[in-house]
């Protein structure tokens, strides 16, 4: 890879104590070799989408610039992922924490286990919204982020709960 670039990281969890499990996340990914931590959303409470019957989500988004390659850093998330105790045995399932490698700036995989730009992220409001917050001029499929971010009653700001960028 030649130097550092930005890439932004969704966030979810509904299992266990989300609000900790995400800030213990968001600490876990500023602490990774290589990679500085930009900016952190506003936490979002979400419906699922998919899968079976299950509580809501709590979501976010990073912004994060790294020398690490898509791959190693798709590598280190889900070492994060296992530390917070995360099980893919259902699809769609409840989950302790998800990490999802959104996008990477001037990456383009379509391998099964990278694809970047994320495949599904413009289609879910729970990407998007935290996403505007920390990187509101990103583009996905080459259209603006501004452009996929719609109003949606399953999406909502989750206030007073001690979130914070800093």
């Amino acid at each position: 890879m030649s130097g550092p670039r930005r890439a932004v990281i969704a966030l979810g969890s509904n299992m266990g104590d989300s609000v900790e499990i995400l800030k213990s996340a968001v600490a876990s990914i500023a602490q990774l070799p290589q990679t500085r931590l930009l900016d952190v959303s506003r936490l979002y409470a979400t419906k699922p989408v998919g899968g079976p019957e299950q509580a809501d989500f709590l979501n976010a988004a990073v912004l994060v610039e790294s020398d690490l390659d898509a791959e190693e850093l798709l590598d280190k998330l889900h070492g994060i992922e296992a530390a917070a105790g995360r099980v893919r045995d259902v699809v769609w399932g409840p989950r302790t924490l998800d990490l999802d490698l959104i996008d990477v700036e001037n990456v383009v995989s379509d391998r099964a286990n990278l694809q970047i730009p994320h495949p599904r992220a413009h289609e879910r409001q729970f990407v998007v919204h935290p996403m505007q917050d920390v990187a509101p001029q990103w583009s996905l499929r080459g259209v603006p982020l501004s452009h996929w971010v719609t109003i949606d009653d399953d999406v909502k700001v989750f206030a007073d709960c001690g979130w914070s960028a800093s």
